[in-house]
């Protein structure tokens, strides 16, 4: 049988802003049903790179080709529209058929739009985001382009279009930091470095394997070429009189040789540790704090003594009121009844979603010294500014670039890097991770990990909760708060666990002080034998599909199936991992059994 076209085709794109190319002589294609997640670094040009592939921007050279007759369907970062539009009418091309209206309701309903009159200049810039992804699925595109389709989407619209994205043999290409998602969803990365590109035929997991190998492998060849060049370099001082007609294939080798020597792999640095922080033991205390907006109840007699060292995660759907807890905890916003009592010693570091304000003109690294030249970490070692921007992948050159050069993800970096320059012992942190690219993430990841002070994160991002937390506060609306001992994968965990009537039912939430605490117990039920039975059974069940999955990963991986196959494999994938968390889960129950 013969291959089918590609969806779209690149065939070696180049595109340049001034001086600064983003990519050079670049190459892939999308197939039909592959889903593919592209990733690379704040600044180096996905968006552009899919402005282009979508027919919003020219490049400079090369062709991008799509299959004749498919619908494209393009999720811009940011998105624009009449203002004057209703939230329906923002939802072109339903042309009043009922079927289409029917459907982008029940999208937009899953999105959490409910009011479909609502003019588009009532709505934030996240709900019209929101509105304008509906718009992307309503029209039910052959193949789909999706700019950060899970920034703005709370924890149940990022699970919910996980699912529909994962059905029905969709083909897309995308770009999102969230590395969940990537992993559940896509089944082939895209990375941009280094002004080129490489392609994994696996999910994230396998990228983050493979990527590894090709850095030590590239790594391993730099060296070979240093210690060949310095060879080389000794014998072209000491040859001058032998460089005739034998020696000018050498010459032009050394040339080579000596462009290989001076390439660098701009990877993870050394981890940095701060010993310098002194906080009391005293942090903050909730004392019977309730909240209200109208009929809206975001906190009820709410306690929670916070402790030393703790690192907090906040979770919860949009409006529940995990932005306005951090506020009344900062003094921000002022709570209708109770207090909140802070130590002396507590020194706030606060990351909001509203505090990208910058001089455009500014440095990047006079930005960062005006607040401070730098951080004391403690032993008589400190951290200077740039050193700390460097250590939040700002290259030097990008130090000394205005700020009005940088990206979206590039000035949320260097704001983060000013809330860590002043160097708190007590960072909140609201939404950090949006437009941070993955490696960024990384970085702070490991540095929240290190931190040696408290840590409060509000994030959608469960990839990055998991690293980081050891706690959680989940606001599930209504006042109704869950406070639970682990991370966002123990908690979902928990959750699928309960009777579908208790988690549904509002429980009260307060953490009520340790001396009112009762430790409730009861005996442990045991196992019947059915229940041995089917314990036994999982247990095989489970290793044959995690067999069966690694075996599909392998095939996707080898680039030695045809596409059929391949369209094949990848429609079984996704029921295989659906299983296998199915069947790990109960396999989970059962062990809690004797």
């Amino acid at each position: 049988m013969a291959l089918q076209t590609p969806y779209v085709d690149l065939q070696n794109v180049t595109k340049s802003f001034g001086a600064q190319v983003l990519f050079n002589n670049i190459s892939f294609s999308v197939a039909e049903r592959q889903r593919v997640g592209l990733i690379a670094k704040n600044g180096t040009g996905k968006t552009t790179l899919l402005s282009i592939i979508s027919g919003h921007e020219s490049c400079d050279s090369g062709s991008v080709i799509f299959r004749k007759g498919i619908k494209v369907g393009y999720l811009e970062q940011t998105p624009h529209f009449d203002y004057d539009d209703t939230v329906l009418d923002a939802c072109f091309n339903h042309n009043g058929e009922s079927e289409k209206v029917l459907k982008a309701k029940q999208i937009l309903t899953q999105l959490r739009i409910d009011n479909m009159d609502q003019k588009m200049r009532e709505l934030s810039g996240g709900q019209q985001k929101r509105v304008a992804l509906a718009n992307v699925l309503i029209t039910e595109p052959d193949f789909l382009i999706l700019d950060e389709p899970t920034n703005h989407l709370d924890l149940e619209m990022i699970e919910w279009l996980e699912g529909y994205l994962s059905r029905g043999g969709r083909t897309l290409l995308m770009v999102t930091h969230d590395r969940f998602f990537l992993e559940r969803v896509c089944d082939t990365i895209v990375e941009l470095d280094d002004k080129t590109v490489y392609t994994y035929h696996g999910n994230y997991a396998y990228y983050l394997e493979k990527r590894e190998e090709r850095i030590n492998s590239t790594l391993a060849e730099i060296q070979r070429a240093n210690n060949l060049y310095r060879r080389e370099l000794e014998w072209m001082r000491r040859q001058p009189q032998a460089r005739g007609h034998k020696a000018k294939y050498r010459e032009d080798a050394f040339e080579e040789l000596e462009r290989k020597a001076k390439q660098r792999i701009e990877e993870r640095q050394v981890r940095l540790k701060s010993r310098n922080v002194y906080i009391g033991s005293k942090i903050f205390e909730c004392q019977y704090v309730s909240k209200a907006f109208g009929e809206k109840t975001i906190l009820k007699d709410f306690y929670y003594n916070f402790a030393r060292f703790e690192k907090m995660g906040i979770i919860g759907n949009n409006g529940a009121g995990k932005s306005t807890f951090i506020k009344m905890l900062l003094g921000l916003t002022p709570p209708d009844s109770g207090r909140f009592d802070v130590g002396d010693t507590v020194r706030f570091g606060y990351f909001s979603q509203e505090g990208l304000k910058f001089d455009d003109q500014q440095k990047v690294i006079d930005v960062v010294s005006d607040i401070a030249e730098y951080v004391d970490l403690g032993g008589g070692k400190h951290l200077s500014a740039s050193q700390l921007l460097q250590h939040f992948l700002f290259t030097p050159e990008q130090q000394y670039n205005y700020v009005y050069k940088l990206s979206g993800g590039e000035r949320r970096k260097l704001y983060l890097c000013t809330v860590l320059m002043r160097n708190p012992h007590f960072l909140v942190l609201d939404e950090p991770t949006n437009d941070l690219d993955i490696q960024t993430l990384q970085v702070l990841e490991e540095y929240l990990q290190d931190f040696p002070g408290c840590v409060i994160i509000v994030s959608h991002d469960r990839y990055f909760m998991d690293k980081v937390v050891d706690h959680l506060l989940v606001f599930n609306g209504d006042g109704n708060i869950k406070d639970f001992p682990g991370n966002y994968t123990q908690y979902r965990q928990w959750v699928s666990l309960q009777p579908k009537a208790e988690t549904q039912k509002s429980q009260p939430a307060t953490q009520e002080p340790a001396e009112n605490k009762a430790e409730k117990s009861g005996p442990r039920k045991k196992k019947t034998y059915k229940e041995k039975m089917e314990f036994e059974q999982l247990s095989k069940e489970i290793a044959a599909l995690e067999d069966e999955q690694k075996r599909i990963e392998d095939a996707l991986c080898g680039g030695t199936v045809s596409v059929d196959e391949i369209t094949e494999m990848s429609k079984r994938l996704p029921i295989v991992k659906e299983e296998l968390d199915e069947k790990e889960l109960r396999w989970l129950e059962l062990s809690e059994l004797d």
